[in-house]
């Protein structure tokens, strides 16, 4: 073997690695957001955790990334230890179909139904329709169709060049003389696993090793060990991952490593225990792709259903290696903040769901800031007053975190959807926040109100009393448009909001009457006008928030034109103006007798 079959060898790897990443990404994207669904549905049930964890890994072809997403979300809170313990077993599983499907190419047979089978003539179809769809498709969907293609079709071409630059190893004595050396289990193990470890991906190396079959040298003596170590060397990049996290997700990093362990241990034992009572003779024999699939999910099958009644045990283990400490429920349970994890940018899809939930939380305090804040007008409360600066200050630190958070997740690859909801959710916290710096604005001034011991007329606060009404109900359609994605919602805000400012006009004409009749003070008048502008300025904004759900909804971005449409849009729009106008009427007008001078 010279160096230019080494330098095809490291070729072939490369568009294999290649390959398989950009494919594992585009069924991801495919996926999207009902990842986090799968997982969120799990129940205390083992077996039914291993069956999705297997499922949902045989769709992202990826048991690393699976892993991954389990240490986010056990760090979020989200999903308990021994929820995860089932789905690890089910990841080991699912993450043998990619051996399945590269062992196609050592088929035999000279039928043309056989030789399609054979990923050698199918993947330059995929290919050609994988590039097509790339170039000409405009639906985000068949894009990423194509994609997966095209990343099948490289992780293909990639495999055939490394069996092609390792085929004239069945002549060298040497390498021959070297594979003696892994048919000792701790050797073979070790090979394995630090192969593993340094590509990141079980799937590869169980790749790499079915390319090197292909020489016709390594026997199923050689191959059982070096399988094993590959399951243990998977487990680095969930080890990677928990650094930084809570105990609890370091725990599953922990639980990943044992069952890989115990697994290999036990199978090892017993294996050689057997071959030394009956003595397989196909010990001996040499392994081809299809063998090596065979092994590979007869091993992971065994030890998830021999572990599987043991999750307990196990999760008792994962405590003894990372134990408690007084300081481990430090962080509050209602943290919202927490769902934010850096590991779901490894899946960008998962990542938008969960931002979704963020926002939420933080949709739900500016709502609550409101309301607390037009009670105050009526009712002050210091202890009330305190809570809205307070929940002020939280949704400043939503937006922050939020906004550093949307702004790593808008350079990441991501389908056209994602891409859009990223967007608007960029304007959602904008508008949450200065939503939560108005409803402070109204606690200052009932606060102003209160220490100086003024107070509007009866008219004036039945008049304010309504439009208060009026935008905590704008709010709550907002939430709700922001919080279920709920669209009906999102179109009943523009004409509440139309009434909101209908509303505004009316009152503060009144309040200029009341003034020049001598029934307000300035100070007084003052204070009323400013309220007035924070109430029309939180329908504004909630009118932002609804428009741009609408907007992803029509993948339309044209605000402007939006509204405009929507404002002339004739009678539905005006009957559902009409039906708000119904719901908050103004007090009869008082007639006021003006001073001649």
């Amino acid at each position: 073997m010279d160096i230019f079959a080494v330098l095809t060898l490291l070729g072939g790897l490369a568009l294999f690695l290649y390959g398989m990443n950009i494919m594992g990404s585009g069924l991801e994207k495919m996926a999207g957001g009902k990842l986090e669904t799968i997982f969120e549905k799990l129940t205390s049930n083992p077996l039914k955790a291993m069956l999705l964890g297997a499922g949902v890994t045989a769709v992202i072809q990826s048991s690393s990334a699976t892993t991954v997403m389990l240490v986010g979300f056990v760090n979020a809170g989200l999903m308990k230890l021994h929820q995860a313990i089932g789905v690890i077993m089910g990841a080991n599983i699912g993450t043998t179909i990619t051996a399945w499907i590269l062992s196609l190419s050592g088929l035999d047979g000279e039928s043309f139904f056989i030789r399609m089978l054979k990923p050698t003539s199918f993947s330059p179809i995929l290919a050609v329709i994988g590039i097509a769809f790339i170039m000409v498709a405009k639906s985000d969907k068949k894009k990423t169709l194509g994609t997966i293609f095209l990343g099948f079709a490289i992780l293909m071409y990639g495999m055939n060049m490394m069996s092609g630059a390792v085929e004239p190893l069945k002549d060298s004595p040497s390498f021959t003389n070297m594979l003696t050396w892994f048919s000792n289990p701790v050797f073979g193990v070790l090979a394995g696993a630090l192969l593993t470890a340094i590509i990141q991906s079980s799937s590869a190396s169980v790749g790499i090793l079915q390319a090197l079959s292909s020489t016709g040298a390594i026997k199923f003596g050689t191959a059982l060990p070096i399988i094993l170590g590959q399951n243990i060397g998977t487990c680095v990049t969930a080890i990677i991952s928990s650094v930084g996290t809570s105990k609890n997700a370091k725990r599953v990093a922990a639980v990943h490593l044992s069952f890989n362990v115990i697994g290999t241990v036990l199978f090892l034992t017993i294996f050689y225990i057997l071959n030394a009572i009956f003595d397989f003779s196909f010990m001996t024999s040499v392994v081809d792709e299809k063998s090596i699939a065979i092994v590979h999910t007869i091993f992971n099958l065994v030890t998830s259903f021999m572990l599987l009644p043991f999750v307990k045990q196990l999760e008792k283990l994962a405590y003894l290696i990372v134990k408690e400490d007084k300081n481990e429920k430090k962080q509050a349970e209602g943290d919202m903040l927490s769902l934010l994890d850096d590991r779901f940018l490894r899946t960008p899809s998962v990542a938008v769901e969960q931002t979704r939930n963020v926002i939420g939380g933080m949709a739900h305090s500016a709502q609550e800031s409101v309301t607390l804040a037009t009670e105050l007008l009526y009712d002050y409360d210091e202890e009330k007053a305190n809570s809205v600066f307070a929940m002020e200050k939280l949704v400043d630190k939503y937006e922050d975190v939020l906004g550093s958070y949307l702004v790593k997740l808008s350079s990441l690859e991501m389908s056209h959807k994602d891409a859009q909801t990223v967007s608007t959710l960029l304007h959602n916290i904008s508008d949450l926040e200065r939503i939560s710096d108005h409803a402070r604005n109204i606690a200052l001034a009932a606060k102003e109100k209160h220490d100086k011991d003024i107070d509007f007329s009866k008219k004036a606060k039945d008049e304010l009393g309504v439009m208060c009404s009026a935008v905590n109900k704008v709010i709550e359609y907002a939430v709700k448009a922001v919080c279920d994605q709920d669209l009906y919602a999102a179109y009943e805000v523009e004409p509440l909001e139309e009434v909101v400012d209908q509303l505004r006009t009316k009152i503060k004409n009144r309040h200029v009457k009341r003034l020049q009749a001598g029934k307000c003070t300035i100070e007084l008048g003052f204070i009323f006008t400013d309220l007035l502008t924070s109430l029309e300025r939180i329908s504004d904004h909630c009118s932002n928030i609804a428009v741009c759900l609408v907007q992803v909804n029509d993948d339309n971005f044209e605000t402007h034109e939006y509204l405009r449409t929507v404002k002339t849009s004739g009678q539905e729009f005006d009957s559902e103006v009409e039906k708000f106008q119904k719901e908050f009427p103004l007090p009869k007008k008082e007639e006021y007798k003006l001073d001649p001078a």
